[in-house]
């Protein structure tokens, strides 16, 4: 949102530093061009009840916190150390309090006796699922960001034609109809580049990062069914944490006494 910002008040600053004037950038007609037309035809490409929930996932991309992978790289060494201990059966008492389905969900199937195989499977296919569903999510803004260009060309085109349809007439109106016929380019590359690209490249970041941690998430439980050794677990998870954090993260698993 800060970048959001920074860019309209950079935009504020280039037209206030060249001396255009704002009625010249406002024209009722290029706006009912470029965003109904390119707001209609996302429509059409995309399911209805996608563009009625639309408001949300452009919520979740902007507002939505940060996943804390540290947090889950603890939760899953401290599983594996109730598991090591009492078994992996101990584990039936923890379950439900657990924050992520995901992780819910593939320790009750390994603590039901799952084989190993078909549970990585299972959980491979939620996983895949949540990358389908999110991009078909991001194609909503994807399409977007092609269509809004391309009516703001189709608007300029159409400003063309009526300005060189008077060539043979009053010419001096020419420079104020060129000005009307570029302005919907402007408005489809507004639209485009301030604010569906962004935030599709805002929920890929998002998909990319739920989609490490589910892969992390597996790959902890997987380590408990084999009974790999706690430190084992937490060296193969610090894999998927930035490594500036590692050092941080390990004192804090010492000091909470999972030294094993």
């Amino acid at each position: 949102m800060i970048g959001f910002g920074v860019a309209l008040g950079v935009l504020v600053l280039g037209v206030e530093a060249s001396g255009v004037a704002w009625s010249a950038l406002y024209d009722l007609a290029s706006i009912f061009i470029t965003f109904g037309g390119a707001s209609a035809t996302t429509m059409m490409q995309n399911p209805f009840e996608l563009t009625m929930n639309i408001h949300k996932i452009y919520k979740l991309a902007w507002l939505k916190n940060e996943i804390d992978i540290n947090r889950y790289v603890l939760q899953i060494v401290s599983l594996s150390e109730i598991a090591r201990r009492e078994g992996i059966l101990a584990l039936e008492d923890h379950v439900d309090k657990l924050d992520s389905k995901f992780l819910t969900k593939a320790l009750q199937m390994i603590i039901d006796g799952t084989d190993p195989e078909i549970a990585k499977r299972v959980m491979r296919i939620e996983i895949e699922a949540l990358e389908g569903r999110h991009a078909g999510n991001r194609g909503w803004f994807d399409t977007l960001a092609t269509m809004g260009p391309a009516f703001g060309m189709l608007g300029t085109l159409i400003g063309l034609v009526g300005m060189l349809s008077n060539l043979g007439g009053d010419t001096s109106g020419l420079g104020k109809a060129m000005a009307a016929a570029l302005i919907t380019t402007l408005y489809g590359s507004f639209l485009a580049n301030v604010f569906a690209i962004p935030t599709n490249n805002k929920l890929k970041g998002r998909t990319e990062a739920e989609v490490m941690l589910m892969n992390m998430l597996l790959e902890g439980v997987m380590s408990i069914q084999a009974g790999e050794n706690p430190k084992v677990i937490m060296d193969k998870l610090l894999c998927f944490v930035d490594p500036s954090a590692r050092e941080a993260l390990i004192k804090q698993r010492e000091a909470e006494g999972g030294s094993n």
